[in-house]
């Protein structure tokens, strides 16, 4: 029987399959991209010596150490965090902030 709920459904599979296949084919370009090929800047809204901040460096060096990239903390402390925050948010989306 060919009726309207199976074919919706034949279709809908169809489709779902095309875009897990040109999804497949558009991630080989992020693949050839040399990421990161400068520091990586780490912006900490508190002050140096706390638990924030002691984190961020942990993290930072195990994932330097897995990448071999250079991670950079800064602490921008000030006015309940809002320093830091604005300037993470005024950094370029590159992926290096």
């Amino acid at each position: 029987m060919n009726t309207p709920s199976s074919s919706t459904r034949r279709a809908l599979v169809l489709r779902a399959a095309c875009v897990a296949a040109l999804s497949g084919l558009l991630a080989f370009g992020a693949h050839a991209q040399s990421w990161p090929s400068k520091p990586v800047r780490v912006i900490v809204p508190f002050p140096p010596g706390g638990a924030s901040d002691t984190l961020a460096r942990t993290v930072a060096q195990k994932l330097g150490e897995q990448t071999g990239q250079t991670f950079v903390i800064e602490n921008k402390p000030g006015a309940a965090s809002t320093i830091g925050i604005a300037e993470a948010a005024k950094a370029p989306a590159d992926g290096y902030t």
